[in-house]
């Protein structure tokens, strides 16, 4: 052998008999006739005898020898015969017994199928995908609907009969439902488009037919609620017989069906029913009939809007009626209460009955906010209420108790589109329950502010917050004031002073009365300590605000203890040294004003039961011809009797109207704020758009009047904050001019300044803008933010419309767009003779306090820190170094101390003239600018630094 490789492997291969296996010609016939006898003895239930195994092998030859055609042909003739035979027996059942023969033949049909299916396996997986024939199974249940189920005898009857039955059952008869699901099953198998055609349309007609007429019937005989629960139960017993015996996709179908017959086509009908429809369910609180209406009326199209905008409808009625009663707003706390109670009531219909559905939660807060502000006096009662409980309402509450009953009002707070209207009164009320000391908490006092200060901002509860902290700080005042003066008091009577702040406090001014001889010494001597202790202050007495305990002696020995406000203790003070006084004579010894003298002579002598003075005439009015005596048979169980003012719980409408107006007042520089905002935000916009910006804005705290929004404009305009846009006045546009000040005038073409006349400072004191008195020819304009200071040594640069002037070139120079800074080493009479020439003529008429100077100083500090460029920090880092070399080479020569005092000395006029110059404009664009100076390590170079918009 050669090679040394391996023996190669020999390929086997299995090939066809070379010779021709000869068939006899009539074994296929009589295989054929041996399988037809089988087919037909498991139709007639002799299958026990077969030997399957040898059907098969006859069906596997037939197949292997190509008469597979032969085979099925010859299936199908047989089938079709049998088929045939068993329409005849089902034709021939009579009554109920015609469904259970039909299913009875199903069975038996379904098992022959299955023996048949067995039997010829072989050539259901070669014979008939290659011939493209239906398999034997798909073909008996073929054969089974186009002979059973659409013969003309069996189709129309089974349909009657299956309909029939749910009829009976509807009504209330039992039937078979096995049956029912057998025969339905049926028609599932024999193909979803058999089921559908011949069975599920025909019985949704006879459905909808159906309930069409028993939803009239029950329409005519049934109030809304058991109309609700016959519906709701039909539509369970539908869902019910599709569980049953009906297809799963039945069910959508069927209850859609119902849905409209019993529900979409009398809604509107129900909901409006007399006597017992929605608005007698809401009104009757019958919470089960509410869920039965939400949860079947949430299944037809437009069912919950429906339901949604009646209730609505309901709610504005009822509320507007609430709130324009006069007899409810008699009592502004009950007036409150029943809100509240009618809230909490549609609150739990929607957490119970609607599942606390967003869109009814939504519906009835628009409900509220609506009626709650048709009455203007909302905002006030609301306030009256939170007094109410704040004073004696919450009296033995828990914690967990008031937080709910403030939440509650927050609530209906939320609705009001007068926020700033209910904090004018919330804080009066507060500043009288501080005042007299008649609050129930503190803590419930500032969680109430807190809940404000959540839902408003900061500002809105400043000066309630303003308010506790006066009361904190003058109680610290009286300590030190006893601890300091208690020798000198003595034994007289003990005063305690609450000092308000003028602007936190809802103060009046109050003109002075005369206080007794007693409380005016000690009166004086607390100012004298209180002037003492504080610098620049004033102190003015609110009378009108005051309280006092009196101690008097009556008839018979009695002693009580009064308490009485500082008006009634001067009315009362009198009767010391007399018994009896007219009207005249009280009014000439108090200076008391009229108004308010005859509310408390009304409180003292004609009260019943707390009466100490007695009245001739009497009667219930005070009148000026009046005489008033000390009431010596006055009595009263208790020893401290509180005696209050008589004064209405509501604000007259005097009081009324000064409310308003002050409120009104308010709401101007508010709604000019915002105007001017939108405007540098927007730069041009017409008047239509101003107005709803501004309404968006100012919405969350008052719903500003168009009407105030155009004067507002109108307003601006004059002050020439604003100017309407030449090229759009059709549009009636608008076009910010300035939102700042700082004039500058220059003459185009005419580089030379002029100073302003006498006449044009007058002008820009008053308006800060400079263009009454400019000569023809000469334009005048507003700088756009102040002055600017750019890399020009001693050189003051100012922008305007037309460039940047240089007052060192006298012209204009190119604008950088880089932050710059200066150094600026002029005196103060050259800085003050450019500024004028400028037009800034009253930049040294301001005197900055040591504190404000050094506040600027520190605050420039930190913006130059964070806005200084890279190559200014680098040329900062070089100077440091030269001046820490400069100080060790003087350390070295050993110089004395004090002449480098003296050189720090005589450079501070310099210093002084420069800070000046730098708060000058820190003055004039202190809102919306930041342009401060600052020292660098005490020498007398000043940045001014000024950020570019």
């Amino acid at each position: 052998m050669s090679g040394g490789g391996p023996p190669k492997k020999r390929n086997f291969k299995i090939e066809l008999f070379k010779h021709r296996v000869e068939l006899d010609p009539k074994y296929a016939e009589r295989t054929w006739k041996v399988l037809e006898h089988a087919i037909h003895e498991i139709y007639n239930h002799n299958a026990s005898g077969l030997s399957f195994e040898e059907l098969y092998r006859s069906a596997y030859n037939m197949v292997l020898h190509k008469y597979g055609e032969k085979l099925y042909d010859g299936l199908e003739r047989t089938m079709t015969w049998r088929l045939k035979e068993i329409s005849k027996s089902i034709e021939a059942a009579q009554g109920g017994l015609f469904l259970e023969e039909l299913n009875a033949k199903w069975m038996d049909h379904n098992k022959a199928l299955q023996m048949i299916r067995d039997i010829l396996m072989y050539m259901d997986r070669t014979y008939v995908p290659q011939s493209r024939r239906t398999p034997v199974h798909e073909l008996g249940l073929n054969l089974w609907r186009d002979h059973i189920i659409h013969s003309p005898m069996i189709h129309s009857r089974l349909l009657d009969t299956l309909l029939d039955l749910i009829h009976r059952e509807r009504m209330g008869e039992m039937i078979n439902r096995g049956l029912m699901r057998s025969i339905t099953k049926m028609l599932m198998d024999l193909g979803a488009a058999v089921y559908q055609d011949d069975f599920e349309k025909p019985f949704l007609d006879v459905t909808a037919s159906f309930y069409s007429g028993e939803s009239q019937e029950f329409i005519e005989c049934c109030d809304c609620g058991n109309y609700l629960k016959k519906s709701e139960r039909r539509l369970n017993e539908e869902m019910e017989r599709v569980s049953h015996y009906l297809d799963s996709g039945t069910e959508a179908k069927i209850t859609s069906v119902v849905e409209k017959e019993m529900i979409a086509n009398h809604m509107h009908r129900l909901v409006h029913m007399e006597n017992s429809g929605l608005v007698n369910m809401l009104v009757d609180d019958k919470y089960d009939d509410l869920a039965r209406m939400y949860n079947l009326f949430r299944r037809v199209f437009d069912g919950l809007s429906t339901i949604r905008d009646v209730m609505t409808s309901y709610l504005r009625e009822t509320g507007k009626q609430l709130v324009t009663d006069p007899e409810r707003l008699k009592d502004p706390v009950e007036f409150v209460q029943r809100l509240l109670n009618e809230k909490d009531k549609h609150d739990k219909i929607i957490n119970v009955a609607f599942g606390n559905d967003k869109t009814f939660q939504n519906a009835l807060n628009s409900s509220f906010e609506y009626f709650i502000n048709l009455n203007n006096r909302s905002p006030e009662f609301i306030s009256l209420y939170v007094d109410d409980k704040l004073r004696k309402g919450l009296k033995g509450a828990t914690e967990e108790d008031v937080e709910v009953i403030l939440d509650k009002v927050m609530m209906l707070f939320r609705y009001l589109q007068e926020k700033d209207v209910f904090e004018k009164y919330y804080k009066q009320h507060l500043a009288k329950r501080l005042l007299s000391g008649k609050t129930v908490s503190d803590d419930a006092e500032r969680s109430m502010i807190v809940k404000l200060k959540t839902e408003c901002g900061y500002q809105f509860t400043s000066k309630l917050e303003g308010m506790f902290t006066d009361m904190k700080t003058s109680q610290d005042t009286m300590i030190d004031f006893y601890a300091k003066k208690s020798e000198e008091l003595g034994d007289g009577p003990t005063l305690d002073v609450h000092i308000l702040t003028t602007g936190s406090w809802p103060t009046q001014p109050c003109p002075p009365c005369n206080l007794p001889t007693e409380i005016l010494a000690i009166c004086d001597k607390f100012r004298t300590y209180y002037l003492g202790t504080h610098s620049g202050r004033r102190l003015t007495w609110q009378t009108n605000m005051g309280t006092a305990d009196i101690k008097a002696t009556f008839g018979k020995g009695q002693k009580h203890e009064l308490n009485v406000s500082t008006y009634q203790m001067c009315v009362l003070m009198l009767f010391n040294s007399t018994d009896g006084l007219t009207y005249k004579d009280i009014e000439q010894d108090t200076a008391i004003p009229a108004s308010d003298l005859k509310r408390c002579l009304q409180s003292l002598a004609c009260v019943k039961g707390k009466n100490v003075l007695r009245k001739e005439p009497m009667s219930k009015d005070i009148s000026e011809d009046d005489t008033f005596y000390f009431n010596d048979k006055f009595t009263s169980k208790l020893v401290k009797v509180k005696i209050g003012t008589v004064v209405a719980q509501k604000e007259s409408e005097p009081e009324k109207q000064e409310t308003r107006q002050r409120v009104e007042e308010d709401r101007k520089p508010q709604i000019e704020a915002a105007i001017v905002r939108i405007m540098k935000s927007r730069r041009v916009l017409d008047h239509n758009s101003i107005v709803a910006e501004v309404t968006k804005q100012l919405q969350a705290r008052f719903m500003p009047n168009p009407v105030v929004i155009k004067k507002r404009i109108e307003s601006l305009i004059e002050r020439e904050f604003l100017e309407r846009d030449k090229a759009d006045r059709k549009e009636r546009g608008m076009r910010l001019i300035r939102h700042h000040i700082c004039p500058d005038r220059f003459e185009s073409g005419n580089r030379d300044m002029e100073p302003p006349t006498q006449a044009q400072l007058e002008a820009e004191v008053e308006g800060n803008y400079c263009r009454s008195g400019v000569p023809e020819g000469r334009r005048a304009f507003a700088m756009k933010r102040h002055l600017y200071t750019y890399a020009h040594a001693s050189n003051m640069i100012v922008q305007n419309r037309f460039g940047v002037w240089s007052h060192r070139d006298q012209g204009y120079i190119r604008r950088t767009r880089y932050f710059k800074f200066v150094k600026i080493g002029w005196g103060l009479s050259r800085l003050r003779r450019v500024c004028q020439q400028h037009g800034v003529f009253a930049w040294y008429q301001c005197t900055p306090r040591r504190e404000e100077l050094e506040a600027a100083e520190a605050g420039v500090r930190r913006l130059f820190s964070r806005h200084t460029p890279a190559w200014m920090k680098k040329q900062k880092r070089l100077q440091r170094r030269e001046r820490e070399r400069d100080e060790r080479r003087l350390n070295k020569q050993k110089r004395p101390l004090a002449l480098k005092q003296q050189q720090l000395k005589a450079q501070a006029p310099m210093t002084r003239a420069v800070l000046l110059f730098a708060y000058m404009l820190f003055y004039l664009d202190k809102m919306k600018t930041m342009c401060v100076s600052f020292f660098e390590d005490k020498m007398e170079v000043i940045y001014i630094f000024v950020i570019q918009p």
